[in-house]
């Protein structure tokens, strides 16, 4: 059996060396030349961080990132909402890595080269279109070097080509639109003095004006520096989606002002903010979940199947879910006949697709992040205490539910492990 994955970001990347540990030949396409250590920091909870595990890419991940000691949710005041440990210090037997997306794209890369074969991973080739018969699949791909078409025959294809899919257009080529929230992010990337322990992420704010901090260089962090992933984000008037190249650099001056006032006695936001390599700005945005993702021999995985807000630190962590489920549904086969491909597809979708439609939605309403709306809310000009506003039950329950939604209750993973 062969495979095609089209698209060699994290998810795709997963995919192929899950696929190669199983026994199962697989080839990845990507349409950029040459992948590169591009983009800001990301989380991978503790759930995606025990599949990379089972990867044996975990120790190679830890000398790169952080492992995330707390979750710290503060007011527009900094006035503490909720806290909580992370990963290793909450009881999880693995630990939540916060990481550059490039480095870790980078190093998957790696292993997947070293494990598959010098030749596995195909850059410069942007998927166009598919067919189908009874024995397979053909791909064909523009040759973004000389401009040819290029054809690749599989037994099954997945797009896991991220939230531009052209994979996902293909079956939907009429629905395929973003939806906007109405918010703007700006993230970037400051090298400065550590923070609190040196290993906390933090939230800040509310949902219509926002801040997000966490360090991501372990090898900084050991000459007592830190390399701070920053995301800034405000509610704008206009309600429709901008243009953009979604790699768009802006000034500080666009949104800074409105986080002057952000200098507490733990942090100086304003000069995270001044002291950034490169600021890029993006519209939050989303897509409705899909009815269905598998067409016969294909289907999605990752941000081309369920794109989602960045809240609650599970994009990444998703798409290596799929992956890991999508490969134990392949294995499971007892021939690669089209009967047994297309029924593997249709119960790694009858898993996956209404699982991850319910972070979708959840990730609307703010997901574990409703703890901050609910303090602006009922008390917009701060406290004495959180709990004379908020009970710690009702805190408590609402990161609770969205741990066991996102599938990374630490009662459940320990049971996993």
């Amino acid at each position: 059996m062969k495979v095609i994955i089209v698209g060699a970001g994290i998810g795709g990347l997963s995919l192929g060396l899950m696929l190669q540990q199983r026994g199962i030949e697989c080839d990845i396409f990507e349409s950029v030349r040459s992948l590169k250590p591009l983009g800001v920091g990301i989380n991978l909870l503790p759930h995606a961080v025990s599949e990379l595990e089972q990867l044996g890419v975990l120790d190679t991940l830890k000398a790169q990132a952080i492992t995330t000691s707390a979750l710290h949710y503060y007011n527009r005041h900094g006035q503490p909402i909720w806290q909580e440990p992370r990963g290793l210090a909450a009881g999880y037997p693995v630990p939540q890595l916060s990481i550059h997306r490039g480095e870790l794209q980078l190093s998957l890369a790696q292993v997947a080269t070293e494990r598959l074969g010098a030749g596995c991973i195909h850059t410069g080739l942007a998927f166009e279109s598919l067919t189908q018969d009874t024995e397979g699949v053909t791909a064909r791909f523009r040759d973004r070097n000389t401009g040819e078409m290029v054809e690749v025959r599989g037994d099954l294809l997945i797009g896991a080509d991220g939230i531009h899919s052209a994979v996902r257009r293909h079956f939907y080529p009429q629905t395929d639109s973003l939806r906007f929230s109405g918010r703007m992010l700006w993230r970037a990337i400051t090298d400065g003095e550590p923070y609190l322990d040196g290993k906390t992420m933090f939230m800040a704010g509310h949902q219509d004006q926002k801040f997000v901090c966490y360090p991501i260089s372990e090898p900084l962090r050991q000459q007592k520096r830190s390399r701070i992933n920053w995301i800034a984000e405000l509610r704008v008037p206009n309600p429709d989606l901008p243009d953009t190249d979604w790699n768009r650099v802006v000034d500080a001056s666009v949104f800074a002002d409105r986080f002057a006032s952000w200098q507490w006695d733990w942090i100086d936001i304003p000069a995270v903010i001044r002291g950034a390599e490169a600021i890029y700005e993006f519209p939050l945005v989303d897509k409705d979940p899909l009815p269905r993702w598998s067409h016969e021999r294909v289907t999605l995985l990752g941000d081309a199947a369920h794109p989602m807000y960045p809240i609650g630190s599970n994009g990444s962590a998703q798409a290596i879910l799929d992956a890991r489920y999508l490969a134990d549904r392949l294995q499971a086969m007892n021939k690669p006949v089209k009967a047994n491909i297309e029924l593997a597809l249709k119960e790694y979708e009858a898993e996956r697709l209404p699982l991850t439609a319910g972070i979708v939605l959840r990730n609307r309403l703010n997901g574990p992040e409703q703890v901050m709306q609910l303090a602006h809310e009922r008390a917009p000009d701060g406290y004495l205490h959180i709990h004379d506003v908020v009970s710690e039950a009702e805190l408590n329950e609402i990161a609770m539910r969205y741990k066991r939604l996102a599938g990374f209750d630490p009662a459940a993973l320990k049971g996993r492990h």
